[in-house]
């Protein structure tokens, strides 16, 4: 049933209270998990034929060659309206702009005199970027996840999406300077990747959301040992929004329909200071919730919404920390005021004019983010997801000298007296060449 009733924070009990901040529980049962199970497997045994005979039974398409070649790649990517293109062009610019200055890392540090540490920033080799599809192809993603990719000079990035790959996927896929595009969705594209086919490669780590099937096949590949990696296990889609008495209600309406539109399992949430605007947006939410019918997905999704009122901003900024959204939207008079005091959100969007439809295309941020609360130690996506760092460290013969007592002390204290030796032996062929040469 729809949440009819705002939320009186400051009248619950904790047990109460953390009821309320509970998200949907998934409907991942046992099904899900022994059908991924067995797509995996079959991948695994028998390659490009089980991919084949999975794309038959869940895209209902006879497909030969599921990798699209290049020549097809370029000429269906120029074949797209020219708005469509400019658009998706100035969602490149910003976002590439934004990951760009994440990229800068200090390259060495003399630790003491004589000792030399750095650290070496490397791309992943190989990549396989998941891109949604269903109703519609979700080609920002693409933009999210390749051009990071990109910008860390991974030297083998490779898209798999549901079919039909759509002309603007591979306008994107070309911008990006993506390697390969297949047209394979749902677990058997993750067991492509994670085992490789006669025709897809094995990659190092996969990145990109997917419904229940392509969540629980990352899951179940990054337990096992498969050599591949993962970017995050990625739930329904989270809204909160942080509002006083200056927002503005049919803002906050529009704002909490956009994230609902992402899912039936999606999660908004309105945690507000002022009783009165929590009254004018229900009041708004449930008059303009009539236009969708009871099977609209922003309907279902709206089932699982709360307001909640607390008179004290300190308490509401709280409930935000204490939730760890995916999303944020802070709608006060002093947003910069509040957002010193946030410590847990995926991304954080401040101002009246400032919708997660801004982040979600083109502002320049990337809309790949923790969710289910994972945002109290995780970060959305950047270009360092797309890089290993190996550290080094070089040592002079003084240097080693002035900090060998150190090393063989502590060695020593835990019993690794070999470790002290390599140490011992490099100092007794310092002191004999010393004598020997009267260094």
């Amino acid at each position: 049933m729809i949440q009819r009733n705002i939320i009186i924070w400051d009248k619950l009990n904790l047990e109460e209270k953390q009821k309320v901040l509970t998200r949907p529980h998934l409907k991942n049962s046992n099904l899900v998990s022994q059908t991924v199970s067995s797509i995996i497997n079959d991948v695994k045994q028998f390659g490009d034929k089980a991919i084949k005979k999975y794309t038959r039974i869940f895209d209902k398409l006879e497909i030969e060659n599921f990798l699209l070649n290049q020549e097809n790649v370029s000429i269906d990517s120029i074949n797209i309206k020219n708005n469509v293109k400019n658009s998706i062009l100035i969602a490149f610019k910003n976002i590439e702009l934004f990951h760009k200055l994440k990229n800068k890392l200090k390259k060495e540090v003399e630790t003491q005199p004589g000792i030399k540490c750095s650290r070496l920033v490397l791309p992943i080799q190989s990549v396989g970027l998941y891109v949604p599809g269903g109703s519609t192809s979700l080609f920002s993603t693409a933009l999210m996840l390749a051009i990071p990719a990109k910008i860390a000079k991974c030297k083998n990035i490779v898209i798999c999406s549901p079919p039909p790959i759509s002309r603007e996927l591979l306008y994107v896929a070309k911008l990006c300077g993506v390697h390969k595009v297949f047209q394979v969705g749902g677990a058997q594209a993750i067991a492509g990747l994670t085992f490789g086919t006669e025709t897809i490669p094995k990659v190092d780590k996969i990145f990109g959301p997917g419904n229940v099937y392509v969540t629980e096949a990352k899951l179940q590949v990054s337990k096992s040992f498969y050599n591949v990696d993962i970017d995050m296990i990625a739930g329904p889609s989270e809204l909160l929004i942080l509002a006083d008495y200056t927002a503005n209600p049919e803002f906050i309406v529009a704002d909490l329909f956009s994230q609902a539109e992402h899912g039936p399992s999606s999660q908004v949430l309105l945690v507000t200071s002022c009783k009165k605007i929590a009254t004018l947006t229900l009041s708004i939410l449930l008059k303009k919730l009539e236009f969708f019918s009871d099977v609209h997905v922003i309907r279902k999704s709206i089932m699982n919404s709360r307001i909640i009122y607390s008179e004290s901003m300190e308490e509401c900024i709280s409930i935000v920390n204490r939730y760890g959204p995916e999303h944020l939207i802070i709608q006060t008079n002093s947003p910069k005021k509040e957002l010193s005091n946030i410590n847990n959100a995926g991304s954080i969007f401040l101002g009246k004019w400032s919708p997660v439809s801004a982040g979600d295309y083109a502002s320049g941020t990337n809309h790949v983010l923790p969710t289910s609360g994972s945002v109290n130690t995780r970060s959305g996506l950047s270009v360092s997801d797309f890089q290993k760092q190996i550290t080094v460290q070089e040592l002079s013969k003084q240097g080693l000298k002035n900090l060998s007592s150190t090393i063989q002390t502590l060695a020593k204290q835990e019993k690794m007296n070999e470790h002290s030796n390599a140490v011992q032996i490099r100092i007794d062929s310092f002191n004999l060449l010393k004598e020997n040469y009267d260094i």
